[in-house]
């Protein structure tokens, strides 16, 4: 779904509507927003939602271990890990298809067995895959998340729809800019206040453990 459309010109007004009505119930309200933000991405190709979900439930799951692991050596294997797997996903949708390319033609180059007709089916498959919008966006936000944990410059999410939230939130899901997971998640673990943003904003700051100033 693209921002300057009439599809999302009705998708955001149901929504600001629903966040509005929903503003004193938080619990229901993150589950409005979660499902608002996958039906968001699922609009262009519902098959990547899955894609969204399994980074947030595996990153989640990553920072936990981080955080819970004593040793230092466990420590960094989640690290490891968490870094692996999220270039992993972003190398295979953006470059798979020219590796591909050059690993044919070193092979070329050196084996006469190394055909394009033995290769076709490799070209054709990595050719049919179909790079996932926002794909570097949420994927660096979820690295930045598990970086942060690592570091101990925040504690993991409460929950995991609060870190899905995070990484699904649509309005910066598609387009960015990258969010720091301690900015947005300590907003959503302070009640909705919209007519005290003061008030509002000073609960963000203590709850990250920071000053404001004057």
């Amino acid at each position: 779904m693209l921002f300057p459309t009439i599809d999302f010109a009705l998708f955001f007004l149901v929504v600001f509507a629903l966040g509005w009505l929903l503003r004193g119930r938080a619990l229901v309200w993150k589950w409005c927003m979660l499902a608002a933000s996958y039906f968001f991405y699922g609009y262009w190709d519902w098959r990547f939602v899955g894609l969204l979900v399994g980074s947030s439930l595996a990153n989640h799951l990553l920072a936990l271990w981080i955080s819970r692991a004593r040793r230092a050596g466990a420590r960094r294997l989640a690290l490891a890990a968490a870094v692996m797997l999220n270039l992993g996903v972003l190398v295979f949708f953006k470059y798979a298809a020219f590796f591909a390319q050059q690993a044919f033609w070193v092979m070329h180059r050196f084996s006469a067995n190394a055909s394009v007709e033995s290769w076709l089916p490799v070209f054709n498959y990595l050719g049919s895959i179909i790079l996932p919008v926002g794909i570097s966006f949420f994927t660096f936000q979820a690295l930045s998340y598990v970086i942060d944990v690592y570091r101990r410059q925040m504690e993991p999410a409460g929950c995991w729809m609060d870190f899905a939230l995070y990484l699904a939130f649509f309005p910066q899901l598609v387009a960015g800019p990258i969010v720091r997971a301690r900015d947005l998640i300590g907003q959503l673990a302070v009640p909705l206040t919209p007519r005290r943003a003061d008030d509002s904003g000073r609960a963000v700051q203590e709850n990250r453990g920071g000053q404001l100033p004057g």
